[in-house]
C-alpha cells in the first residue's frame, strides 16, 4: 500500500468516527424522547439511527482492515474487508427494518388515538439539523480522500436527515387531528431502513463478484486508445479492491517496435489511467499487431 493510500484511509475513519458519535448522542435522545412523549415515529427514527450505528462501525472495522499489508494468504491485500463489513451492515439494517414496519403497522390495527408530545416533533428537526452538516462533512471528507465508502456513509447521513424531517412532519399532523400519522411515518421509516440496508446489499454483493461500471470502462477504452503508440485495444478488465479500482488490459502496438519502446509505452498507459481517472493499478500486457 502506497503512503497516499494509507493516509486517505486514515482520514477516511475520522468520518466514519464522526458519523458513530453522532448517530449514539441522537438515537438515545431520540428513544428516550420518543418514550417519554409516546411518539412511534421518533421511536423508529430512534432505531434507524442504531441500525447506522452498526453500519458507521462496519464501515470503520472494514478501513482498518483494508490497511493490512498482502500477506500469504492475502496476496492482493485486505481492500475486500470494508465490503464485508458493509454486506454484514446491510443484513442488520434489513432485519431491524422489518421489525420497525411490523411493530407501527400493528399500532395501527391496535387502534391507536393518543397524540405524541410536541416535544417530540422538535427533537426530530434538531436531529435533522444535526445530521445534515454531518452529512456536509462527510461529503466533503469522501471528495477529498476518493473514498466510496465514506461516499456512501455521507449519502445515509443525507437520507436520515429527511428521514428526521419526515419525522417531524408525521408528529406535527397529530396535531390537527390525525393520531394516525405518527404510526403511518413509523411505517415510512422502518420501509426506508430496509430501502437502504438493501441498496448497500445491493451493492456490496455487485463488488465482491466482481461486477463494474460499463461506463467506467467506456471511458478508459477511449483513454487507451487515444494514447501515443496504442494501436489497439484487444482486452480490458476492471474490478474494485474496496474503494481501489484494478484494471487489466492487453494492447495492440506496432510488431516493428523493441521490447524497450513497446514497455514505455505500456508505462504511459498506466500513468494516464492513474493520473486521469484515480485508478490504482494497471496491469498491461502488450502484443505485436
Amino acid at each position: 500500500m502506497d503512503e497516499q493510500a494509507y493516509l486517505d484511509l486514515k482520514r477516511g475513519e475520522r468520518g466514519a468516527i464522526i458519523s458513530i458519535i453522532a448517530y449514539i448522542c441522537l438515537s438515545a435522545v431520540k428513544l428516550v424522547v420518543g418514550f417519554m412523549a409516546n411518539s412511534e415515529a421518533l421511536k423508529a427514527d430512534g432505531l434507524n439511527n442504531t441500525t447506522d450505528i452498526i453500519a458507521s462501525i462496519a464501515v470503520l472495522v472494514g478501513l482498518k482492515l483494508s490497511q493490512r499489508p498482502a500477506d500469504d494468504d492475502h496476496p492482493y491485500g485486505h481492500w475486500k474487508a470494508e465490503t464485508i463489513a458493509s454486506m454484514v451492515a446491510s443484513f442488520i439494517m434489513l432485519v431491524v427494518g422489518i421489525q420497525v414496519t411490523y411493530e407501527a403497522i400493528t399500532s395501527i390495527f391496535n387502534g391507536r388515538n393518543e397524540n405524541p408530545d410536541l416535544i417530540s416533533a422538535w427533537t426530530g428537526l434538531f436531529c435533522a439539523v444535526v445530521m445534515y452538516f454531518v452529512y456536509r462533512y462527510n461529503k466533503k471528507l469522501s471528495s477529498e480522500v476518493h473514498s466510496q465508502s465514506v461516499m456512501a456513509a455521507a449519502k445515509d447521513n443525507l437520507s436520515d436527515a429527511w428521514v428526521s424531517v419526515g419525522t417531524f412532519i408525521g408528529i406535527i399532523s397529530t396535531q390537527f387531528g390525525l393520531p394516525w400519522m405518527d404510526p403511518l411515518t413509523a411505517i415510512i421509516v422502518g420501509l426506508l431502513i430496509c430501502k437502504t440496508g438493501w441498496e448497500i446489499f445491493r451493492d456490496a454483493s455487485h463488488n465482491l463478484t466482481d461486477g463494474f461500471d460499463e461506463k467506467l470502462i467506456e471511458k478508459y477504452k477511449e483513454t487507451i486508445i487515444n494514447s501515443y503508440g496504442v494501436k489497439g485495444l484487444k482486452d480490458i478488465k476492471a474490478r474494485n479492491y474496496g474503494n481501489n479500482v484494478v484494471v487489466d488490459i492487453v494492447i495492440l502496438v506496432n510488431s516493428n517496435l523493441d521490447i524497450r519502446r513497446a514497455h514505455d509505452i505500456a508505462t504511459e498507459v498506466e500513468q494516464r489511467l492513474m493520473n486521469e481517472h484515480n485508478v490504482y493499478d494497471v496491469h498491461v500486457h502488450v502484443e505485436p499487431n
